[in-house]
């Protein structure tokens, strides 16, 4: 009732005003991320009658506690941080693309006296010529090779200086891959042409240069310079190996970006074709899996909006297969990230549809692709549950396995592992480790009942005090119980297991991973008896996939706190250092070894340090 109260008093104060709304959940999570011309329509859309709701929508309002907004100057300012609180927040109910990497760039460096041909991930406005993007870092290398056996360009940093002096030149000038423009004996046009020919060449006007090549290589030959011919024939090669990389599938001269998206019951499949020049230059593939019922223009258009947010360079025409909303907000942004108009287009007919309707069939097919191996893999770890539920006789099949080991080296550093599978995979976000605190020694029984008792305590706390707040229940920390316990170890294990679930009256079928000889997976322990598996089963390779995972997980816990623990004691034996002392030397002399080293006047000037304890731990380490 509270909340109501509180979420209708916002809702009548909310301005009539450009700006970014930010959804937040019972645990003050941000769920969405907004932008609205009027922020007190867009935001009373969503608590208004449900009857016109996605499914999508009708389940964030559900969980929608409390909202804040932040109002801008103008719409453009409001896109604009609605894209750069998306990106920080990454809220769920958000189409959001797990793949947020920078596009390697081929960049000329024009505002030199004698440019380089580079690769970089990053757009400066510092006069140099961009070509991109790639999306093969192996293509960017390859295309710069080539074109270096070309060009004996200069790939140093070394630079004529004014005052005429020269350099020594380096190894590349001795073997013919420079000119050597540090020996000042490099006429500077000259130089210009041959960058003129490798920026004709990036945008794919090479025809000119390989026929050129073509009439020297035939002159050298008929005039017996073999050696030159073979050099010219080379370097033909090379200009063919950049041909082949850009295939030509438009007329226009300008660089577009085509997007197009295929969807089904698995996920949605955003395909982006890079087209330089008329020339593909690359393709990229987004695959999001996690998208609950959402139109093809409303994914678009978060779509472009979060992958221009993220990429660097803005092509001059954007086309798309569908029309998107604020298509006109997207084009002024965009337009101003490169510095001149984009034009964000839904081709109707002609060839700029054909090249729409190719990104959209090679995005089906990626997406089929994607979804054979989802279902194939589905099918695979439903099978191994449907098998576990038939031989331990379950009434249910089991979602919800949640493994339990113990890592120690003779009783030292003790630490326990939680790994959670959830239908037949890892949920990774749910794995919990537990350092050892009331057991002494190497008593792998006591270790493994002290962490599940600390694991249902918290969870039953955790579920009591969730329904007293009218959160549901699958919100904490602990408060999701197992269908299944999977215990590394045998019938000792599994009674430990036992006696902590009847504390609480839990009804959890309670299994024992058994080892063989070799330390790996032999079969499980259930109810006083060890089950054997066919290896090849779905059953038994889940079973060792999830004993090497827990064991795995506790064991890089455990090396984590010996490593921590090993550089630590040393110190922790000289009288009069304590936790600030410790602190203090180690980041004076960053790290032990030159604490070590250190002379005992050195020691005297660490901050809280006195003479004696400088001489304790100078005696340490020197007597």
């Amino acid at each position: 009732m509270k909340k109501l109260l509180n979420l209708k008093e916002k809702l009548k104060n909310l301005p009539e005003k450009p700006g970014v709304y930010i959804m937040k959940n019972s645990q003050e999570e941000i769920i969405y991320v907004g932008k609205a011309i009027s922020l007190r329509n867009r935001v009373r859309q969503y608590f208004q009658s449900s009857k016109n709701h996605s499914i999508k929508v009708s389940s964030m309002v559900q969980q929608i506690q409390d909202f804040e907004y932040i109002v801008t100057d103008s719409e453009l300012e409001a896109l604009i941080l609605e894209c750069n609180l998306i990106k920080k927040h990454r809220p769920r109910y958000n189409v959001l693309l797990k793949d947020d990497k920078s596009y390697p760039y081929i960049k000329v460096t024009l505002h030199e006296t004698y440019p380089r041909v580079l690769m970089t991930r990053r757009i400066i406005k510092d006069g140099s010529e961009y070509f991109g993007p790639y999306t093969s870092v192996f293509a960017v290398k390859k295309t710069m090779e080539a074109i270096k056996k070309v060009f004996p360009i200069r790939t140093c940093n070394k630079k004529v200086r004014k005052d005429g002096s020269v350099d020594r030149p380096c190894l590349n000038y001795h073997i013919r891959q420079c000119l050597g423009p540090c020996t000042g004996k490099v006429d500077v046009e000259d130089y210009g042409r041959m960058i003129e020919e490798i920026i004709q060449i990036l945008k794919g006007k090479q025809d000119k240069l390989v026929e050129k090549l073509e009439q020297e290589m035939k002159i050298a030959a008929k005039g017996m310079e073999f050696e030159k011919a073979a050099d010219l024939r080379d370097q033909i090669n090379s200009l063919h190996i950049i041909a082949e990389r850009q295939k030509v599938i438009s007329n226009s001269q300008g660089d577009q970006d085509i997007i197009a998206i295929a969807m089904d019951d698995v996920g949605v499949c955003a395909q982006v074709f890079f087209v330089r020049g008329g020339k593909l230059i690359g393709r990229e593939n987004f695959i999001l899996n996690d998208i609950m019922d959402i139109e093809k223009a409303e994914f678009l258009t978060q779509f472009v909006k979060q992958f221009y947010n993220n990429n660097s360079f803005i092509p001059k025409e954007i086309l798309l297969q569908e029309d998107i909303e604020d298509i006109e907000i997207i084009s002024q942004w965009l337009s101003d990230k490169r510095g001149n108009k984009v034009y964000i287009r839904k081709p109707i007919r002609g060839e700029k549809r054909k090249l729409v309707k190719m990104v959209e069939k090679n995005a089906l097919l990626s997406l089929e692709q994607y979804s054979g191996r989802i279902k194939r893999d589905r099918d695979r770890r439903y099978k191994a549950l449907y098998q576990l539920k038939d031989l331990l006789e379950l009434s249910e099949t089991p979602h919800r396995i949640e493994a339990f080991d113990i890592s120690n080296i003779q009783g030292t550093d003790s630490v326990g592992s939680m790994i959670v599978f959830e239908d037949g995979k890892p949920k990774k976000s749910d794995y919990r480790r537990f350092k050892i605190k009331w057991v002494e020694g190497p008593d792998d029984y006591a270790s493994m009942e002290e962490i599940l008792l600390r694991r249902f305590k918290r969870g039953i706390e955790e579920r009591e005090n969730l329904r007293e707040k009218g959160i549901p229940i699958d919100k904490g920390k602990f408060s999701k119980l197992p269908d299944i316990l999977m215990i590394d170890g045998g019938q000792g294990h599994t009674q430990v297991a036992q006696r902590v679930l009847d504390r609480w009256s839990l009804d959890i079928p309670i299994c024992g991973m058994v080892k063989d000889n070799r330390h790996n997976t032999r079969g499980i322990y259930y109810k006083g008896r060890e089950l054997i598996m066919d290896k090849d089963n779905q059953l038994f390779q889940m079973i060792t996939r999830i004993q090497d995972e827990s064991h795995r997980f506790a064991l890089a816990y455990h090396q984590k706190l010996r490593g921590k623990s090993s550089f630590s004691s040393i110190l922790d034996e000289i009288p009069g250092i304590g936790a600030t002392r410790k602190n203090a030397l180690l980041r004076h002399f960053r790290g032990l070894e030159g604490i070590k080293k250190a002379s005992l006047e050195e020691l005297k000037r660490v901050e809280s340090m006195n003479e004696r304890v400088a001489k304790s731990v100078y005696d340490y380490f020197n007597s």
